[in-house]
């Protein structure tokens, strides 16, 4: 009985409504298949290390550009 009442009691109270959620982020619209990638920059790196200044696609234009992610290189993982 006493149990009963404890269970009762608790969920009767109140409860705190969760903070409402931040505005999703728009994402760029997709890009379509044949279109033109979007310049972007980023840093460059070669077998002996990181470039010093940044590579930009445009740099580029005109040409085949390959991009490869390697996200454990160089790392314990």
């Amino acid at each position: 009985m006493l149990t009963t009442l404890v269970l009762a009691a608790l969920l009767q109270q109140p409860t705190a409504a969760p903070p409402p959620a931040p505005p999703a982020q728009q994402s760029p619209p997709a890009l379509e298949v044949g279109a033109a990638a979007p310049d972007f920059s980023m840093p460059g790196a070669t077998r002996f290390g990181t470039l010093k200044n940044p590579v930009k696609l445009s740099d580029y234009k005109g040409k085949t550009v390959v991009l490869a992610f390697f996200f454990k290189a160089r790392t314990r993982g």
